[in-house]
């Protein structure tokens, strides 16, 4: 029994061959931020304005074929909801075709609400300025450092925010790498 275990491991082993597989580099400035190879998930929106959000099944010649599945909420017969799969669909892309990674913006506008902080705490700061310049005795230097503050927070908020990455831009760029011999 050991004999014929052994029989088939040293056959099965003979047979396996190593895969060469393709892969993408997100570059910015010759410092790699990402790596996207088959099996990986990538989210992307191409030169015509379609996003993908899916699974990439292999990239070969300079193009990306990926799997985006069809997900949905469903209620069950006992009113809660199941994340069920309705089916997928199937796009091939070359890579000269991406335009953005990375996902949508969200429902909430971070970098609109820190604008927004970021202007109001200048505003108040300015308001302040003016204020003791006009009548110190009606001066508040608690409102002037709350005003800074806050457009201080603001200013963070609008940095920190993420923005899709947009390939060209800002020195960001994908480079194919092939593995075939």
């Amino acid at each position: 029994m050991k004999q014929l275990l052994l029989f088939f491991l040293v056959i099965f082993s003979l047979e396996t061959q190593a895969q060469h597989a393709d892969f993408f580099i997100l570059k910015k400035k010759n410092r790699t931020v990402t790596s996207y190879f088959a099996g990986a998930n990538i989210q992307f929106i191409t030169n015509n304005g379609a996003f993908r959000d899916a699974l990439i099944e292999r990239i070969e010649h300079d193009t990306l074929f990926i799997r985006e599945f069809i997900v949905r909420k469903a209620m069950t017969n006992m009113g809660f909801y199941v994340i069920d799969t309705l089916g997928s669909y199937h796009y091939a892309y070359n890579y000269h075709d991406i335009h953005t990674m990375g996902a949508l913006p969200q429902q909430f506008n971070w970098s609109g609400s820190g604008t927004a902080l970021f202007s109001g705490g200048i505003l108040l700061t300015a308001a302040s300025g003016v204020v003791f310049l006009a009548d110190r005795k009606k001066f508040s230097p608690e409102l002037m450092i709350t005003g800074a503050g806050l457009g201080a927070i603001g200013y963070l908020i609008m940095k920190l925010s993420g923005r899709p990455i947009v390939i060209g831009k800002r020195h960001y760029h994908l480079e194919y790498f092939s593995n075939n011999p």
